[in-house]
């Protein structure tokens, strides 16, 4: 194992780093990137200053810790939750905006469609085409009074 790292001498961590980042097309996770990053760091140096193979392995050790937190830094999605308040919350976007019934209320609970959704309603019974103001939200129904 050694002779194969004194023979290849520095060109070895550049084929591995290549390997490595071609892989990372097959295998999805953008991990295997960072890896060959770190093999490719260690030959462009080994290139520069001459270091024995064992120095040579703990440098590619700290660069592919090192890689870790860099990459979740990286992948880290910039989410500002004020911009969206009401995202995975639809039904609460809903509360206090006014709609027209398609069809009646009966005996307090009927149906409305909003956009391509249609919701289950309840309230006083209210015949089609009347204005209604979603006053309640509890889950996927909704409560509501004429507007």
């Amino acid at each position: 194992m050694t002779d194969m790292f004194v023979s290849l001498g520095n060109w070895n961590w550049l084929i591995f780093g290549f390997i490595l980042m071609a892989l990372e097309v097959v295998v999805p996770g953008v991990f295997l990137f960072w890896l060959g990053l770190a093999a490719l760091l260690v030959g462009l140096i080994s290139f520069a200053t001459v270091i024995s193979w064992q120095i040579q392995l703990v440098m590619f050790a700290v660069f592919a810790a090192a890689a870790v937190p860099v990459w979740r830094r990286l992948a880290r999605p910039n989410f500002d939750a004020s911009a969206s308040p009401f995202l995975n919350k639809r039904s609460e976007a809903l509360l206090g905006r006014e709609f027209t019934l398609e069809k009646p209320i009966v005996d307090g609970n009927g149906t409305m469609r909003i956009g391509d959704t249609v919701w289950r309603v309840a309230g006083p019974d209210t015949p089609a085409g009347t204005r209604v103001k979603v006053v309640q939200v509890d889950g996927a129904n909704l409560t509501v009074a004429a507007a």
